[in-house]
């Protein structure tokens, strides 16, 4: 008996929203997506020019040039799995976690880390904030000399940041890595620490709130190099390079998952068992053509 192609399925997308439910916090795409790999999004044109106490008649009739923001889903693969007695596996997904968890979960994290670097890449000047807490020994495995640690008003210049873009003041979000979050905690003072515990929800994974960010941690955002260049994924960590996080508002970043397909061979003679791999599409961008709304936090010398 086989694997149900779509419990593999199934069981692929719904560890992607368990192990990186930041994502969740994103302006979703997942309509937009054409033939599973590209995503066109109608983007209206200029405002219309308003006039007070108009005297002059008729008006200037402007036409309104729509756009699109497209861009394309990148296709990740995993490595083939042998699995033998396969058709254990249907029983339940404690087993499927089992014999794939392992070989699932390193796509979905390759994925989030290469959407991670997406919004960072190319993030003008002004919007990358560098922490400004005291100096410490750097933390990272191959980072040299001192870092600036991350302290609570490096959030709050985020804040300031965003006012000034005039990004809506709801739904802003901060994703900082586990270093990072720990040196915002240290620096809050015990009524501080309160209110920001306050609204800890673990179950869509907000550990606190923060001068109107809800914070959520991960064990690494993205690494910068001292020149603030985004290193890619699997990239080995530089003398000079930078831990980086990223503070967002919902509308300002776009994700979206495309074609998902899972592959099998049942059956194979000289394999003693079946073999299965699995396909992602996704990707993900700034939404905004001025940049507005996305903010790297880095720890600099």
């Amino acid at each position: 008996m086989a694997v149900q192609k779509e419990i593999w399925v199934k069981y692929i997308i719904k560890r992607f929203w368990k192990d990186n439910q930041f994502l969740k916090f994103m302006s979703n795409d997942d309509d937009y997506v054409l033939a599973g790999k590209v995503v066109h999004i109608p983007n209206p044109g200029t405002k219309p020019v308003v006039a007070k106490n108009r005297s002059a008649y008729p008006g200037t009739i402007v036409r309104r040039a729509d756009t699109d923001i497209t861009y394309n889903l990148d296709e990740y693969t995993t490595d083939p799995t042998h699995i033998v007695d396969a058709d254990k596996v249907e029983l339940s997904y404690d087993k499927i976690t089992d014999v794939f968890g392992d070989h699932a979960g390193t796509l979905i994290e390759t994925v989030a880390d290469d959407m991670l670097v997406k919004y960072l890449t190319t993030l003008p000047a002004g919007n990358i904030l560098a922490t400004t807490g005291a100096a410490a020994a750097a933390k990272i495995a191959g980072q040299t000399t001192t870092r600036k640690v991350m302290v609570s008003d490096d959030l709050k210049s985020a804040k300031l940041k965003m006012d000034l873009q005039d990004v809506p003041s709801t739904e802003r979000y901060a994703l900082l890595e586990a270093n990072q979050m720990d040196e915002v905690v240290s620096s809050l003072t015990q009524t501080q620490y309160r209110d920001f515990s306050e609204y800890m929800d673990a179950k869509e994974g907000v550990i606190g709130r923060l001068h109107g960010f809800d914070l959520m941690m991960r064990s690494k955002v993205a690494m910068l190099t001292s020149a603030d260049v985004v290193q890619p994924i699997g990239t080995a960590v530089g003398a000079t390079d930078n831990v980086a996080g990223l503070a967002w508002q919902k509308g300002s970043l776009a994700r979206a998952l495309g074609e998902r397909r899972f592959f099998e061979n049942p059956n194979r003679a000289e394999y003693y068992g079946d073999i299965y791999s699995a396909l992602l599409r996704a990707g993900g961008r700034r939404r905004r053509a001025d940049d507005a709304g996305v903010i790297a936090l880095v720890n600099k010398a």
